[in-house]
């Protein structure tokens, strides 16, 4: 087949694929002409079960990338291709394009003004994980900030570290750790006194030996598919089949599967925020 003929098949392929959707009356066509001639959606992620994993033979689960590897089944795109990488180095490999997308980040107003964001897909607020009983009394970032003798564990780049540090709690306090599972350790280990983080970071702490202590003081958060800038028309559309994802009890069923509690109450707040605005007034 020739090259004109190549892309004239392209060009067929994309038509027919986003003609029912009117989030794609204007073709995001560099992204989609990638995605399409690599045959794959490459998608930063890190390892954090049960949202985000990669099985042995190498394919996305957990129940963030399942649920949006449904919304790409239903924008007639590939499966997710998933790509490990540190939270501090996922918008600049998202800018660097050699990914497509971010699977989960947490919109904030510095990282708005670099990449786009989908509504979340799932939300939660700061939280502390602290050693069964909560020896030292730790009720929230607050009075994290009135202790500078407590360590606080932290992933490097994180939402809710850089709110714990916008909000009082000092870098002398920080124990900085490269994921969830490290952060888990370091307070289990003795090496902090808390790791601070989301409230859906940790499935079942109680069975490792740790307390969650939620801060209600805290605004509520959300995870997020992030995007480049130009990318505005397939983050819509995105958008739009998450909703009707949501809407449907996908939810529900994938907390069910992987042994979550509080599907019914995820599902209910996730149908309440259609926009990264939403969460973030200043995010685009």
């Amino acid at each position: 087949m020739s090259g004109i003929q190549n892309r004239l098949l392209l060009a067929a392929v994309l038509a027919s694929t986003f003609a029912a959707s009117p989030a794609f009356a204007e073709i995001d066509n560099a992204l989609l002409a990638s995605i399409h001639k690599a045959g794959d959606v490459k998608v930063a992620m890190a390892s954090q079960p049960p949202y985000m994993l990669i099985s042995p033979s190498g394919e996305a689960q957990g129940t963030v990338l399942e649920i949006e590897n449904m919304i790409l089944k239903e924008l007639g795109l590939p499966m997710i291709k998933p790509q490990l990488t540190a939270w501090s180095a996922m918008i600049p490999a998202l800018q660097g394009r050699q990914v497509d997308f971010v699977a989960d980040l947490a919109p904030t107003e510095e990282r708005c003004k670099a990449v786009l964001f989908t509504a979340p897909i799932y939300v939660y607020r700061v939280a502390l994980y602290v050693r069964s009983g909560n020896p030292k009394r730790l009720t929230g970032i607050a009075h994290l900030a009135q202790n500078p003798d407590i360590k606080v564990a932290m992933i490097d780049g994180s939402a809710q570290g850089a709110y714990a540090l916008k909000n009082g709690v000092k870098q002398e306090q920080v124990v900085r750790v490269p994921d969830v599972q490290a952060g888990v350790a370091t307070v289990l280990n003795g090496r902090a006194d808390t790791y601070v983080e989301s409230t859906t970071a940790v499935n079942h702490p109680e069975k490792m030996g740790l307390e969650l202590v939620v801060d209600e003081q805290a605004p509520v958060s959300g995870a997020s598919a992030a995007f480049r800038k130009e990318d505005v028309s397939f983050r819509d559309a995105f958008d739009e089949k998450r909703m009707a994802l949501v809407k449907s009890g996908v939810v529900q069923k994938l907390y069910d599967k992987y042994g979550l509690s509080g599907g019914d109450a995820q599902a209910q707040m996730l149908a309440k925020v259609s926009k990264a605005r939403d969460l973030v007034p200043s995010c685009q």
